[in-house]
């Protein structure tokens, strides 16, 4: 029908433009002859105005096929019904112009309808069902086009949008684009979150946002979504590791066997029993079980479908066997999993543990912070401690029990049976609870009851302390302060009183290593104390003495040594007596001791000087000299020494007399030092049998 009324109007607006315009010059005309009318117009809408002559009468040609829809009142043309631009869209009107003389013309006048947004789109199906696997693949149309699109009947284009009505279930659905209502999978199902979303698809006439009117459609889609076998079988108990519970991890079973002894009933395992589920509950694939390593000796067996672990054959040696258990879906070998199952070998436990005390009696106050001792009923100083014995040790004591409490969370135990508070308990009165020992080797359990009076009591609170942290710290300082002071004090005083013998000591002990082992320390320790072991060194096989000397200025008398035979026929020690004056030993003394302090002050050696002269030397210079009795003056004074050689044909320069000697010089006190000089120099000198030695220790 409408494209008769497009051909109709090509053939009006052709008569327009060659018909002449007589009605005009007969006096009959209108404003508009090509008017345009929304459509929807109500009764009586004027289309345009007719100007006649006078004795001119206008009517509407009833020939015409749109003649119903118009009528001329006065001098108007109007609509006499409305018009749906849906049915028509242009109307075709002739007017019949008659004067007088009974002459007439016709006007021709076309109305073209203009459209108005005055329909919704509309759906084939404004509700639907669909069904989408689990597994459905990512991208995968869910709905086609050809059952979401919308018309319109004023052929507007249809923008489309989906929105979902189920909370956490955005963004698993969309559509193509916003004129293609296709839906497809969007993102990957799980049935664990979700297994059923309703979806609603609108169509609308005109843009999100548009200021026009628009009319809107919807329609409702159900999405069921269909669990698929996805997830291998899981070994129970387990925990889930995400929220969404896609992954449960089991831990390993664990269990006991006597060792030379074969069960034959099912093994009792920890957690429990070997056990495992196809995940995916609304199919429920069948689950058989094989042990896949670990059985050595092929002790153990598994049922394959019950996934009892049963014995084969006794275990002989003590130790442990790590079972590898899969679990494996009938239908699907690929999915499947392993858990590991620990079977101990253990000696066998004849007697069960037990507790001696059926009932233990404990009291506590009310108020106690938690980790209290519960103690013993009548005795308040004593923690309330729960034993239980085993008859399979000598003296009745398991190391493997541990105790817990069983029924209440008010109070817990420790693994050695100490009955303490969970909580801070709110009010008097009396509680039974449970405790257990268990056998952690054997898992063999004993059980017995505590009856705790809770009494009242008052909580001590600590009162707040008026010293700060700074304060403290301020404390600490002072008292290290003074402690510092009292060291320092300690140490002046010590040093005042011990100082010096310390430092004689030190400085004895230092002149003797540096010395060598071949000369007189005592006395190069007085006088010179850098002097080198070496110049006194007598040559071996020398028979002529031989003047030696190291920065001395006069020489020194070397003297010969024995044999090899005579050192190994005579004596080694050569024996001196002294005869000195205790005057002149203290004299002695006083002058060592200060020549000691002139060296610290002044830190210069003295010159060297030679200790061995043939010469008597009496100038007052600071010399001390040694001679032989052949070159002693008769009448010398008192400090001549004479000493007597008992050791003839012996070697007293041997190196075990020297060893000796400074042994004797060590252990002898500071007042015998004349003494120890004289043994010194004897067992340095030796001369033939028959003659004695004279040495003269002489201070001018």
């Amino acid at each position: 029908m409408a494209v008769s009324h497009w051909l109709l109007t090509s053939v009006l607006f052709l008569l327009l433009f060659i018909t002449p315009l007589s009605a005009q010059l007969r006096g009959c005309y209108v404003d508009n002859d090509k008017p345009s009318v929304y459509e929807n117009n109500p009764p009586g809408y004027v289309v345009t105005t007719i100007h006649a002559g006078q004795g001119v009468t206008v009517t509407i040609d009833p020939s015409n096929p749109d003649a119903k829809f118009f009528t001329i009142q006065g001098s108007e043309l109007q609509l006499k019904q409305s018009v749906d631009y849906e049915e028509v869209t242009v109307l075709l009107v002739s007017l019949i112009c008659q004067n007088t003389a009974g002459e007439q013309d016709s006007l021709q006048i076309v109305v073209t309808i203009l459209n108005v947004n005055d329909n919704s789109p509309v759906f084939q199906e404004l509700n639907l069902s669909r069904a989408v696997p689990e597994d459905t693949k990512v991208n995968a149309v869910v709905v086609a086009r050809e059952s979401l699109s919308a018309s319109d009947a004023d052929l507007d284009t249809i923008f489309y949008e989906l929105t979902t009505t189920v909370v956490g279930t955005d963004g698993y659905f969309a559509i193509r684009g916003l004129n293609n209502p296709e839906i497809y999978l969007q993102k990957a199902l799980d049935y664990e979150k979700f297994n059923l979303t309703t979806l609603v698809l609108y169509a609308r006439d005109r843009p999100e946002g548009s200021t026009e009117v628009t009319h809107t459609a919807t329609a409702t889609i159900e999405i069921v979504i269909e669990q698929a076998d996805t997830k291998p079988p899981w070994f129970l108990p387990c925990t889930f590791t995400d929220p969404a519970k896609s992954v449960c991890i089991s831990s390993p079973y664990t269990g006991r066997v006597n060792m030379s002894e074969m069960s034959r009933e099912p093994l009792s395992l920890e957690p429990g029993p070997i056990y495992a589920i196809d995940p995916d509950y609304m199919i429920k694939e069948k689950v058989v079980y094989s042990i896949v390593g670990g059985n050595t000796e092929n002790v153990f067996s598994v049922d394959a479908n019950s996934g009892n672990l049963t014995m084969n054959k006794a275990a002989t040696a003590p130790g442990s066997y790590l079972l590898q258990v899969m679990a494996t879906q009938v239908n699907n070998i690929q999915k499947y999993a392993v858990v590991s199952v620990e079977i101990k070998v253990i000696n066998k436990s004849d007697y069960p543990p037990h507790f001696e005390t059926r009932i233990y009696n404990g009291t506590v106050a009310v108020g106690l912070a938690p980790g209290s001792f519960v103690y013993q009923a009548g005795d308040p100083a004593k923690p309330l401690m729960i034993t239980a014995m085993d008859e399979d040790f000598p003296d009745k004591v398991n190391p493997n029990i541990e105790y817990y409490v069983e029924n209440s969370t008010d109070f817990i135990s420790t693994k050695d049976g100490l009955i303490l508070t969970n909580v801070v308990l709110q009010s008097p009165g009396t509680v039974a609870i449970e405790a257990v020992g268990k056998d952690l080797v054997s898992l063999q359990k004993a059980s017995t009851v505590i009856v705790v009076e809770i009494i009242p009591g008052t909580v001590v609170t600590p009162p707040d302390t008026p010293y700060t942290a700074q304060d403290m710290a301020i404390l600490g300082a002072t008292l290290a302060a003074l402690l510092l002071i009292a060291l320092v004090i300690l140490g002046v005083m010590v040093y005042k009183q011990y100082g010096k013998p310390v430092k004689h000591l030190i400085r004895k002990k230092f002149s003797k290593e540096i010395s060598g082992g071949y000369q007189n320390q005592a006395y190069q320790e007085d006088e010179h104390p850098d002097v080198s072991s070496k110049q006194h060194e007598i040559p071996e096989n020398s028979n002529v003495q031989e003047p030696r000397t190291r920065a001395f200025e006069h020489p020194a008398p070397s003297l010969a040594s024995s044999s090899a035979e005579e050192i190994d026929s005579h004596p080694k020690v050569s024996v001196a007596s002294t005869i000195i004056s205790d005057q002149e030993e203290k004299e002695e003394e006083e002058k060592k001791e200060e020549e000691e302090e002139m060296e610290e002050e002044t830190g210069h050696e003295k010159e060297v000087k030679s200790i061995l002269k043939t010469d008597r030397h009496v100038a007052d210079d600071g010399y001390k000299a040694v001679w032989f009795k052949t070159d002693v003056d008769p009448d010398a004074e008192d400090r001549v020494e004479v000493i007597e050689d008992n050791a003839a044909h012996g070697d007293d320069d041997s190196d075990q007399d020297l060893q000796m000697d400074e042994e004797e010089e060590d252990e002898e006190e500071e007042d015998d030092d004349h003494r120890g000089l004289g043994v010194s120099f004897a067992s340095r000198i030796s001369s033939p049998p028959a003659a004695e030695t004279i040495v003269d220790i002489t201070e001018i």
